[in-house]
């Protein structure tokens, strides 16, 4: 499980002038919820929370909110971001609590070469990077290790065929392609040449027109 650290500071103001307020003096202002707490408005500082965001999987990193001189162990939920600018206006903090199980978006990292990249010269189509499971707060891993060494051309691995850690359910549908490995595109290439000459007919049959 990634932890990582961030301050945030109570904040009384509401509405768009107040937020537009906080950001000039380079704050972000953020809301922290939870199952057994009122929302509750916060800011972070703009600077602490863009190097935290640019080091860690944001979406299944647990953060340790230093708030009120206590440490509130939390999500990221939302990331609101300007649309053109890609400056963050507004951030969302789940308060987490031991024992009640969470969602989260776990990158997949992929391991090895598939033995039909290797020797077919085929292509791996990693179709998924993130899965969606649930979790203890305590038990959220890092990310999901797949080993696709042994995947031959015109596999496919499934959600259903992960390996989870042991308290981790996927939420996915298990059907869901996580990927494939691809025949060689020169091969496909080939064959549809070889199936294809109808253009070819076509080609001839107006040269023999225009010569009528």
């Amino acid at each position: 499980m990634a932890t990582a650290r961030l301050s945030a500071t109570p904040r009384d103001g509401a509405g768009k002038g107040a937020a537009r307020s906080l950001r000039r003096e380079g704050r972000v202002p953020a809301v922290i919820y939870g199952h057994a707490r009122e929302p509750q408005s916060l800011s972070v500082s703009t600077r602490e929370l863009e190097r935290l965001i640019g080091s860690v999987a944001a979406a299944s990193t647990v953060i340790e909110l230093d708030l009120d001189g206590r440490t509130s162990r939390t999500l990221i939920r939302e990331i609101q971001r300007h649309p053109f600018k890609r400056t963050i206006l507004h951030v969302d903090f789940q308060e987490l609590v031991a024992g009640e199980r969470v969602s989260v978006k776990v990158p997949i990292v992929f391991h090895g070469t598939p033995a039909g990249v290797r020797v077919g010269g085929g292509m791996l189509d990693q179709v998924m990077h993130e899965v969606n499971v649930e979790a203890d707060p305590s038990s959220i891993p890092n990310h999901i290790d797949v080993d696709v060494s042994a995947m031959e051309i015109a596999t496919a691995l499934h959600v259903g065929d992960l390996q989870l850690p042991q308290g981790v359910t996927a939420l996915d549908d298990a059907g869901l392609t996580v990927c494939t490995v691809q025949a060689p595109r020169v091969a496909e290439e080939t064959a549809a040449e070889a199936a294809g000459d109808e253009p070819e007919v076509i080609r001839a049959k107006k040269t023999e027109e225009g010569a009528a």
